[in-house]
């Protein structure tokens, strides 16, 4: 498959997605947002793909939406049905680790793709940036939804009235990122980690996963049954029996995701 837009690299499990116009940030026109769709519903869903690296091409992580692109006179709720909603609902149901690469500055919707991943490695060059209260809109793409989940709501609040750009390392402390790499070397750094991911128990990553997402909106009650369920399916997998074995025999996994 084919991407203008996009740059797809594999190694073994691991399948890094490279947003690639790098010349206006990569911002996020309509023909990018389809094949970001075709990515994540193709190749990044395939079984034998393990975990997924999202990042940036050249010194950005993403802009977010490109104006020059995109209208607001158009019908917006059936752009972001169309082209954002899907994207977002992939990223948070890959039954996989997906891992935000943050390059550089993540601003408006390219904040949004960063917050949907499961997780955020910084460049120490990183920023983020809300950005849609700047021209008069309001949060979209799942930003609203995230964002006070990892900041909280009162931070959430001041970040998005203020309109202000946040540094890697404060970008930490509020919980945007769980790690900061040196700008030098953050893109071998960041795959190594993905890769290092695709190498591990995959299967129970995708199932804490399923846990960890549910537990947003779950009752005490109805986590534990989930937690009950899903922890049944674990215990009948391959990786399980490896897993124990090795721990016997004290030497390391070799797990397959199943």
């Amino acid at each position: 498959m084919a991407f203008e837009h996009l740059k797809l690299d594999r190694e073994g499990g691991a399948l890094r997605v490279t947003l690639d116009r790098p010349r206006v940030l990569n911002a996020l026109s309509p023909a990018m947002l389809d094949e970001l769709r075709q990515a994540l519903e193709g190749p990044a869903a395939q079984d034998d793909v393990r975990a997924v690296l999202l990042t940036g091409g050249g010194r950005g992580f993403c802009a977010g939406a490109d104006l020059a692109e995109t209208s607001v006179d158009a019908d917006i709720s059936d752009l972001l049905e169309r082209r954002y909603h899907p994207i977002v609902r992939a990223l948070a149901t890959l039954p996989k680790p997906v891992v935000a690469g943050v390059n550089g500055v993540a601003a408006g919707a390219g904040m949004s793709l960063a917050l949907a991943c499961d997780m955020r490695l910084l460049s120490s060059r990183a920023s983020f940036a809300v950005g849609f209260t700047g021209i008069g809109l309001v949060m979209d793409a799942s930003c609203s939804y995230a964002l006070p989940r990892l900041v909280g709501l009162g931070r959430a609040f001041e970040l998005v009235y203020a309109g202000r750009r946040v540094e890697a390392e404060e970008a930490l402390g509020l919980g945007l990122g769980e790690r900061i790499l040196d700008a030098d070397g953050f893109a071998e750094e960041a795959w190594h980690f993905v890769r290092s991911l695709a190498e591990g128990p995959t299967y129970a990553f995708a199932l804490a996963k399923r846990e960890l997402r549910a537990s947003l909106q779950n009752d005490l009650a109805r986590q534990l049954a989930l937690e009950a369920e899903l922890q049944g399916l674990a215990a009948a997998s391959e990786d399980v029996r490896e897993g124990i074995a090795a721990f016997q025999g004290k030497r390391p996994p070799r797990f397959r995701g199943r």
